[in-house]
């Protein structure tokens, strides 16, 4: 099934080839949705901005495209508007048949570069530590994009690249060594880990030597000590347990966890291949790579006068392993705002290395108080699973007060799937650049644009297919009558949905397909307002039960892009 948006464009091109077969400059062809429903379905300025080309007047250009268009079923009528806008206005036949369709045919993304694996970077916690809210933004945002990729058909791999292999290791053994808890360590092994650490550095303060003492025992699982080995992928073992628990519960999965101790091995081959390549010299002791001054960059440091590699060094080990190792169409990495320096760094070395290689870094606002960022020394941050279990708990006092006679599993699944949906959407409905303060309310809302609603509004359209099952009415998917502009209006919204998904993977926001969502989904409640269905006519009936059946798929399909579960009933 061809996008909406791309049978325009062609249809256009048809004409405009009519008027001036020599034309190439298709780039000035945008074909738009209509900024309001009075100005048709769709607009295009194409004809003001090519005047120039033209030699005349824009109107006189849109009447020639309108003249010359080729005759089709797609359009009921082209009208010119303004200083030379066309505005399209699709026919009811046409749109019938699109949503008829959808769910049913494939969507044609095939003019995509497709070819090859996307490789998406994301979520990253650091080992022997609890996931917390601050770990949400990348998680979510990194595993929508992933889902968005997908539906547009492309190869996707999702890579957890955890922090394991940094210098907490050394202070966790001498923790584990000399304040370990047993007992509580076997009731919760990796709130016991974070105890033990607290701990290091509170005795450290004290007693600097102990830095000294956990380097020495980091150098020594470095080098292979078989004790410290031991102890360091049990600690991996219990804090991948412990994530596993909270990524179940998101509904997120990986292809791959790899963490920084895997490129280890690799990182002297990189120090090696930027001296060869005279990237890095020795500045201070250390190894630097130098820019050219229009980079506008600081020198990023490779190895330190310790012989210590940094980030630079292993995310370019990452990258090499990736170009090694798959056919790789692109890299993308989900990180916070404050990576941005270092992701500039480290793609322009890789360009310096003359790796032919599509990589882009998608960063996103904080999560902030509003009195600052979180912070474990202010004691301010709020646990993943505890920000879920608030959520879900809300959500279970609502399902108490509106529909207590639910059976108690059903309210269980249902406060789950809303409480931890709520969490989700509340991040993913927003810019992942925006900055996004922390607010319980607002972050629990159940109002306005949030998943609540949008799933209320599934379960609603749920509720009426109940009632027709109890009243043996049944649907013939095969006679869809779009009948006024009400019916049009609510239509043409479901057929847009490919696009919305097409342009949040182009731009890597899935905001956009929240923004869709929330859009359809003002528009059904308006329509469900208006129209009876049970009561219709037969074909009348027929048609808005239709029209409700593509709505709830429609918002299924665009929820589970999110990573956001549908209920049936609240």
């Amino acid at each position: 099934m061809k996008l909406c948006e791309k049978k325009l464009e062609l249809l256009f091109m048809e004409a405009i080839k009519k008027i001036k077969p020599e034309y190439s400059e298709w780039d000035k062809l945008f074909i738009q949705k209509a900024s309001n429903e009075k100005f048709g379905d769709y607009q295009t300025n194409f004809a003001m901005i090519s005047s120039k080309i033209f030699n005349q007047n824009p109107r006189q250009t849109a009447q020639e495209i309108i003249t010359n268009f080729p005759e089709n079923e797609m359009i009921e009528k082209l009208e010119i508007a303004g200083p030379g806008f066309i505005n399209i206005y699709l026919s009811n036949r046409y749109l019938s048949e699109v949503v008829s369709h959808l769910g049913k045919e494939e969507v044609d993304f095939s003019f995509l570069n497709r070819e090859g694996d996307v490789i998406i970077d994301y979520s990253s916690p650091n080992i022997a530590k609890r996931m917390h809210i601050g770990h949400l933004r990348s998680t979510v945002i990194g595993d929508s994009i992933k889902r968005i990729f997908k539906y547009l058909g492309y190869n996707v791999v999702a890579d957890n690249h955890i922090g394991d292999w940094g210098t907490q290791f050394g202070k966790l053994i001498i923790g584990y060594r000399n304040w370990l808890d047993e007992a509580k360590y076997k009731e919760n092994a990796i709130e016991e880990l974070e105890r033990i650490y607290v701990k290091f550095a509170q005795e450290a303060e004290e007693n600097p030597e102990l830095n000294d003492l956990a380097r020495k025992e980091l150098k020594k699982l470095h080098d292979g000590d078989e004790e410290n080995l031991r102890l360091w992928q049990e600690f991996i073992q219990v804090s991948l347990d412990e994530y596993n628990k909270v990524y179940d519960r998101l509904n997120i999965s990986f292809d791959e966890y790899r963490g920084e101790s895997f490129y280890h091995d690799m990182m002297p081959g990189i120090i090696d291949l930027l001296k060869e390549k005279g990237l890095a010299r020795f500045s201070q002791d250390a190894l630097v790579v130098f820019f050219e001054e229009e980079e506008n960059l600081h020198p990023c440091i490779v190895q330190k006068k310790d012989g210590a590699f940094l980030y630079s060094t292993s995310d370019l080990a990452c990258l090499q392993h990736k170009k090694d190792n798959y056919n790789l169409n692109k890299a993308i990495y989900v990180t916070d705002e404050r990576q941005q320096t270092h992701f500039k760094q480290f793609f322009k070395i890789s360009d310096m290395l003359d790796w032919k290689i599509n990589k882009e870094h998608i960063w996103f606002g904080i999560m902030r108080f509003q009195d600052g960022i979180f912070s474990t020394r202010k004691g301010n941050v709020i646990r993943l699973e505890e920000l879920l279990d608030e959520s879900v708990k809300r959500v279970r006092q609502v399902i108490e007060e509106k529909n207590p006679n639910l059976p108690e599993e059903e309210k269980k699944i249902i406060a789950e799937k809303i409480g931890v949906g709520a969490i989700k959407y509340a991040d993913l409905s927003k810019n992942p650049q925006s900055m996004v303060i922390f607010d319980w309310d607002k972050m629990l809302s159940f109002e306005g644009n949030t998943a609540p609603y949008l799933q209320y509004t599934h379960a609603r359209i749920k509720s009426v297919f109940r009632k027709a099952a109890e009243q043996n009415i049944s649907i013939d998917e095969t006679n869809l009558q779009i009948a006024d502009e009400i019916d049009h209006s609510l239509a043409l919204k479901l057929s847009q949905f490919p696009y919305a998904v097409l342009k949040a993977g182009e731009n890597c926001k899935p905001n956009m397909v929240a923004d869709y969502l929330f859009e359809l989904g003002q528009k059904f409640n308006s329509y469900y307002n208006v129209k009876p269905f049970l009561k219709a006519e037969n074909e009348e009936r027929n048609s808005r039960l239709l029209l409700a059946q593509k709505t709830a798929e429609i918002i299924r399909q665009g929820l589970d892009l999110l990573g956001i579960e549908s209920v049936d009933r609240m």
